[in-house]
């Protein structure tokens, strides 16, 4: 893993497992094409250095974009990096200094930091995250901003305070928490999610978008059988499902298709209902319980609203072709 001194401003390299304990920066590119400037590196460096850490780590830096194994090794690795760095340092360089982040109309909430793909990660993964304006004034953790971050983001405190692990999540607000957020590559939009779902996968740029997410979503179904993962596309369309055709595919193109999923959760536990679900050759695998009609017969999934949770008699509908 490479690092920067903080000192010298000098990479160092060193073994995963032999770390010094380091910062690390998430923040925004200025238009997606632009690199950090001198100026956010100098401030994170000296942030640091006033916290009594001799190492940060920035992506802009210290990844080599333009050697594909070592970017896709290092996509696949940064939530662990996240969650191993002794404190994140959110710099917002849209958020004015001198002002109440938690007051109604303030330029924290309104941060694009809080609409990119990436920042998502970076939001959950480490245990300390600090929040700092353009000028590196803090502004406070995302323990003391919980409240806040909570209605910006729709994510639960429980998660932002650490309380509960984001894996006790389900797959439909996991995917929901990323709906209003954006990347400059459309394939970005799966691969920052890796860490969420804890999937690793080769990155193809140039599969797109749809290709990518429905990648991520195959991974998922390997390793659960969480039924809310195929519970997208509540409430109507979405930006996602635009090029959607009806009685097209079954699994969603972008997690936008989840905007009005965050609530729903898995129900029935018992033995019978938690097989994996099974993709293969184009087509999926799920047990499923099912009502039939005189015109069509509809496969109840085995997930509904967590207000519901506890009942047996409110799960998702989903048609289904014999």
């Amino acid at each position: 893993m490479r690092l920067i001194n903080v000192t010298t401003t000098r990479f160092e390299e060193f073994p995963e497992y032999g770390m010094p304990r380091y910062a690390i920066l998430s923040h925004t590119w200025g238009r997606d094409i632009e690199d950090l400037t001198f100026g956010e590196l100098k401030g994170c460096c000296e942030q640091a250095k006033r916290d009594g850490f001799g190492y940060v780590w920035i992506d802009t830096c210290c990844i080599d974009k333009t050697n594909l194994v070592e970017l896709s090794e290092a996509i696949n690795s940064m939530f662990r990096w996240y969650q191993h760095a002794a404190v994140c340092y959110a710099y917002l360089s849209d958020v004015h200094d001198g002002e109440d982040p938690r007051a109604e109309g303030s330029s924290f909430r309104t941060s694009r930091w809080f609409s990119r793909g990436w920042t998502l990660q970076e939001l959950l993964a480490p245990k300390r995250l600090v929040f700092f304006s353009t000028d590196w004034h803090r502004l406070g953790t995302k323990v003391q901003l919980r409240t806040v971050v909570e209605q910006i983001t729709g994510i639960p405190e429980r998660f932002l305070r650490g309380s509960s692990d984001i894996s006790s999540a389900s797959v439909a607000p996991r995917m929901s928490w990323a709906a209003q957020r954006q990347t400059g590559r459309p394939e970005d939009i799966a691969y920052c999610l890796l860490g969420i779902f804890g999937i690793a996968m080769p990155m193809i740029y140039g599969e797109g978008r749809d290709r990518a997410f429905m990648r991520l979503q195959e991974h998922i179904m390997r390793t659960t059988s969480d039924h809310s993962i195929l519970a997208w596309g509540l409430g109507g369309p979405t930006s996602g499902s635009e090029q959607a055709q009806p009685g097209g595919g079954i699994l969603a193109n972008s997690p936008s298709d989840f905007a009005h999923s965050g609530h729903i959760v898995p129900q029935d536990q018992r033995t019978a209902y938690v097989d994996q679900l099974e993709i293969s050759g184009g087509s999926l695998r799920v047990s499923l319980s099912v009502i039939a009609t005189s015109t069509e017969t509809i496969g109840l999934l085995n997930c509904g609203p967590e207000e519901d949770s506890q009942q047996s008699g409110s799960p998702l509908g989903s048609t289904v072709t014999p």
